[in-house]
């Protein structure tokens, strides 16, 4: 099988876990940048790297990368990439764009200088005039970085966050990625409680469910490179069918999402059913101050509103005070908050085993790590 050049773009601070999980696929050759990583392999990665990366935003087919310093370059050296070999005559193929710290700075002038140079390439090859672009869909982007230009084609279509299970979510909704990074950053294995007490809309018990159980976060959705004809189906079907043979619906799990508001937990609910967990993952109302669990070692892992209005602030901290109380009782527990608030440790009244800076959607979080005691091997 041929060999390909893909990009799992990720949200900043998470890229060193996209390229373990990049590695555990088997794929070897592998670049980790700011916001990115870039690996070597064959066509088969494709759909497995859509289907098994839990915290990547989306896999790009690298098409090229060069310097571009003028239009006339942009269009030269676009123009002599071999687009006919991956977009078929009927292909529908949008540019988008950006550009950083670039002398072509202008992105609506770059993005119609290589959709003319795509055209012209494929005229070419097609020997015709005209395309309808009535068929498969192949996005383009262009990204400039200090002159130095990468094309690529999304072979994602949505973002690898949407999964397929959240059809309902609350107002400030954690990312599916981010959710799953939350977890994979812990010490939680399947045969350990993991308790989410402030769940929301349930993804990240739900994720949890899904790494607990080896699942493939998208087993339940499609990708727009389904269509092209020169990965082919059964390239799909191998993939798809080693994502059922070694998910392991048998694991028993113990998870909990709870949450004070009712909706949350109704919410949370309805997703669950929806991902297939429903008898899985238990969820309640309760406030955190309530908390209480009969097994002595456990993961705790949560989202808890930040206090970033005025108004909420105070409400905010005492909860951050009665989740110390909480979690003092709970000393062999491991526990995982991620938050904006600056004195969240004071509040909480322990100092963080770590800390880790993360990005929810455009605000700088950090992760508190709580270490507990390791349990004893069984």
């Amino acid at each position: 099988m041929k060999k390909v050049t893909l990009i799992a773009t990720a949200t900043m601070g998470l890229e060193a876990l996209v390229a373990r999980e990049v590695r555990s696929l088997g794929y070897e050759d592998v670049q980790v940048e700011n916001g990115k990583v870039t690996f070597t392999a064959d066509v088969s990665a494709i759909p497995r790297a859509n289907l098994w990366l839990r915290t990547a935003d989306r896999i790009k087919l690298q098409v090229g990368q060069f310097k571009a310093c003028s239009f006339d370059e942009l269009f030269e050296k676009t123009k002599a990439l071999p687009w006919a070999d991956l977009i078929p005559v009927h292909g529908e193929f949008p540019v988008i764009g950006k550009s950083v710290k670039s002398k072509l700075f202008s992105v609506s002038d770059c993005q119609a200088i290589v959709k003319k140079a795509v055209v012209e390439s494929m005229k070419t090859r097609y020997k015709r005039g005209w395309f309808d672009e009535n068929g498969p869909f192949y996005r383009i982007e262009v990204a400039l970085h200090k002159d130095v230009a990468t094309l690529s084609i999304d072979t994602s279509g949505t973002g690898l966050h949407k999964r397929g299970y959240r059809y309902l979510h609350n107002e400030a909704p954690l990312k599916e990625t981010l959710a799953a990074a939350m977890i994979m950053l812990t010490t939680w294995k399947p045969e350990l409680p993991l308790v989410d007490p402030f769940c929301g809309s349930g993804t990240i018990p739900i994720e949890a469910a899904m790494i607990g159980q080896n699942i493939a976060p998208g087993f339940n959705r499609e990708f727009v490179s389904e269509d092209w004809h020169w990965i082919g189906k059964k390239t799909w079907d191998a993939a798809r069918q080693e994502v059922e043979d070694v998910a392991n619906y048998d694991q028993p799990l113990d998870i909990l999402g709870s949450d004070i508001d009712h909706r949350s937990v109704e919410l949370s609910k309805g997703n669950a059913m929806e991902a297939g967990f429903s008898d899985l993952i238990s969820f309640k109302q309760m406030q955190i101050k309530d908390f209480t669990h009969s097994r002595e070692y456990g993961v705790m892992i949560g989202n808890p509103p930040y206090g970033e209005r005025l108004m909420e602030r105070p409400e905010v901290e005492q909860m951050y005070k009665d989740m110390g109380n909480v979690c003092n009782r709970l000393e062999t527990w491991s526990i995982y908050m991620l938050t904006s608030h600056e004195g969240f440790e004071t509040l909480f009244g322990k100092q963080a085993s770590k800390k880790r800076k993360l990005y929810n959607g455009n605000l700088k979080v950090d992760y508190y790590q709580f270490f507990g005691p390791r349990p004893p091997k069984s």
